[in-house]
């Protein structure tokens, strides 16, 4: 009986402690810039952490430090996005990406 207690417990509370620790990465993208989000399923804001920008062919094209609000800015004319992008955000303890290619920044780019 404790035994079927505490399984059901621990059933209840490994789904929330795993979605409390999730790194959400979200990268929108503007004629001249990617502009990067990060924040944890809960809602809470990264407030500090790494974003690498890699090529289609995951070759580091630049590192750039997230911002208070969660946020960097990636602009277009500093990197080869011919073949699109992957934008990496590591915050020490978790970690996700963001694909970006080639047609996301042609359909906002009008080209």
């Amino acid at each position: 009986m404790i035994r079927a207690l505490a399984l059901s417990c621990l059933a209840v509370a490994v789904p929330f402690g795993a979605a409390a620790h999730q790194l959400v990465v979200f990268a929108s993208v503007e004629c001249a810039a990617v502009t990067v989000e990060a924040k944890f399923s809960n809602g809470r804001v990264t407030q500090q952490g790494d974003v690498r920008v890699l090529d289609g062919e995951n070759n580091l094209l630049t590192t750039l430090q997230l911002g208070r609000d969660g946020t960097a800015t990636v602009p277009l004319d500093s990197v080869d996005h011919s073949g699109g992008l992957v934008i990496e955000v590591d915050t020490g303890s978790h970690d996700n990406y963001w694909i970006v290619t080639p047609e996301d920044i042609a359909r906002k780019c009008g080209s």
